[in-house]
């Protein structure tokens, strides 16, 4: 008699388990081609968020209130200056909240990583144009 308990618990655990599996993917299926119809649209920055954060390039100005880069060159200044403010302000020292704090630190992460590839660019073009000047240190 227990045999038979064991085997509807088996049963219908394996079910449940299957289900849930099915669901998962079907899920994961639809995120896949909403993202694809984002990217084919041209709306690439809504639909693709960091690998690290989860968090979009949107979502990353709204939290800093700054404008989204435009060409990969961004105010960089502006974005550093109201990460500090925000990032103090939520100090939980001071009453303030850690998910807060760290939600700013990834849009501000977020943002670097938009521009940083435009940078290096800059900063290689710019060593080509002038030529390249090794650094030369004399011993005494």
């Amino acid at each position: 008699m227990a045999y038979r308990y064991l085997t509807q618990i088996v049963i219908v655990g394996s079910r449940v388990l299957g289900r849930a599996f099915a669901e998962a993917y079907k899920q994961a299926s639809v995120s896949s081609a909403y993202q694809r119809a984002q990217a084919k649209n041209g709306n690439v920055a809504a639909g693709r968020a960091s690998l690290s954060s989860g968090m979009t390039l949107d979502e990353a100005c709204k939290i800093l209130n700054v404008k989204p880069p435009q060409g990969g060159k961004a105010n960089m200044e502006e974005v550093m200056d109201r990460f500090k403010r925000l990032f103090d302000a939520n100090e939980p020292k001071n009453g303030g909240s850690f998910y807060l704090q760290s939600k700013i630190l990834r849009a501000r992460e977020r943002i670097e990583a938009e521009v940083r590839p435009h940078m290096e660019k800059a900063a290689q073009e710019a060593e080509i144009k002038e030529g390249w000047n090794p650094k030369l240190y004399k011993d005494r």
